[in-house]
C-alpha cells in the first residue's frame, strides 16, 4: 500500500531518531500534537504499529526499523539533491538568455564576449528586436533597455548611464545631396527612420516633429536595418555616437543633443536577480559600463 504522505514518513523518521515526541517536534518545528496525529495517521495507513508507547518515549517496532531505514535513505537523497541544486546555482554555466534592443549590441557585443571567455561553460543567447520580451515569463534573464525607466512589476531595474547620438548621413548621400545647415533646411533632405506608429525614442519624437513625413523616405522596425539604409546612402539617420563615428564612410550631420540621448536600463526579475550568474554577468555589465566611451 502506497505511503502516499511524505510529511507523515517524515515525522516518523525524527521519531524513531530521536525516540520522544518532544524532540521530533523541536526538530521539525511543529507542535507535538502533529507529531503524534502524523504518527497514528501513518499507522492507520499503513495497518501496523510503528512504534512501541512507554514512558522513556517512543521504541521503533520491527516494522519501524524497517521504516527507519527507508525513511534515512530518502532523507540523505534529498539532502544530496539539494546540495548539487545550490550548487548548481552557484555556477556560472548553462544558458544567458539576454535581451536588448539592436541599437545597444554593439557596445555590448565586447562585453559578452569577454564574460564568456571567463565561463567558458556559459551558452550566451541575445535576443533583440522591438518585442518586449517578458522577464516574469522566464523569456531572458537579462534585459537592457532604452528610454523611459521600465515600469513593470516585480522587475529589480538599475541605471546603466546613458547612450549618445546624433544625425549621420553616408559619404555617398552628401556628395550626391549636400548635407543641412540646420533643423530649417530638414524638409529639403531625406531621412530614414523606424518604422512605428507611436515613437518611444527621444530622437524619433524630434524627427517626427522636425521632419515632413514624406521626407522619411525609408524606414523598418529593424534598427540594424536602418543603420544599413544610412550607410548604403538612402538618407540622413540617427546613430550612437561611437557606432557613427567610428565609421569612416559616415559624416555627422548635427552635433549631438543631450535631449536626444537614451538612457540604459539594467532590468532583472526580482525572481532571478541575486542567482549567481545573473549577479555574476549584471555586476561585470556594470563594471565595463563605467569604462564605455561617450565619443
Amino acid at each position: 500500500m502506497a505511503v502516499g504522505n511524505w510529511d507523515e514518513v517524515r515525522t516518523a523518521y525524527q521519531v524513531a531518531r530521536l525516540g520522544t515526541v518532544s524532540g521530533a517536534a523541536s526538530v521539525l518545528g511543529v507542535h507535538h500534537a502533529t507529531v503524534i496525529r502524523h504518527i497514528d495517521a501513518l499507522e492507520e495507513r499503513l495497518g501496523v504499529k510503528l512504534f512501541q508507547r512507554h514512558a522513556r518515549g517512543y521504541t521503533p517496532t520491527e516494522a519501524g526499523r524497517d521504516l527507519l531505514q527507508v525513511a534515512q535513505a530518502t532523507n540523505d537523497q534529498f539532502g544530496q539533491l539539494a546540495s548539487r541544486i545550490r550548487g548548481r546555482g552557484e555556477e556560472v554555466t548553462g544558458e544567458l538568455l539576454i535581451t536588448t534592443l539592436a541599437g545597444v549590441v554593439p557596445a555590448i557585443m565586447p562585453v559578452l564576449v569577454k564574460f564568456r571567455a571567463a565561463h567558458p561553460g556559459l551558452i550566451v543567447r541575445l535576443l533583440t528586436g522591438e518585442r518586449l520580451f517578458r522577464l516574469e515569463y522566464g523569456e531572458a534573464h537579462v534585459a537592457i533597455r532604452a528610454g523611459a525607466a521600465p515600469e513593470e512589476p516585480d522587475n529589480v531595474v538599475q541605471s546603466l548611464g546613458r547612450e549618445m547620438g546624433t544625425f549621420f548621413a553616408a559619404k555617398s548621400y552628401a556628395d550626391a545631396h549636400g548635407l543641412p545647415k540646420d533643423e530649417t533646411e530638414a524638409d529639403k533632405f531625406d531621412f530614414v527612420s523606424s518604422d512605428v506608429d507611436v515613437p518611444r525614442a527621444p530622437f524619433d519624437i524630434w524627427l517626427r516633429n522636425t521632419v515632413p513625413l514624406d521626407r522619411i523616405v525609408f524606414r523598418s522596425t529593424d534598427q540594424s536595418v536602418t543603420k544599413s539604409a544610412i550607410r548604403a546612402g538612402a538618407g540622413i539617420g540617427y546613430m550612437p555616437l561611437c557606432e557613427g563615428r567610428g565609421d569612416p564612410e559616415l559624416v555627422e550631420v548635427w552635433p549631438a543633443r543631450e535631449e536626444w540621448a537614451a538612457p540604459l536600463w539594467l532590468v532583472t526579475h526580482v525572481d532571478l536577480h541575486r542567482t549567481m550568474k545573473v549577479q555574476a554577468f549584471t555586476s561585470f555589465l556594470k563594471e565595463e559600463a563605467k569604462t564605455w566611451p561617450t565619443c
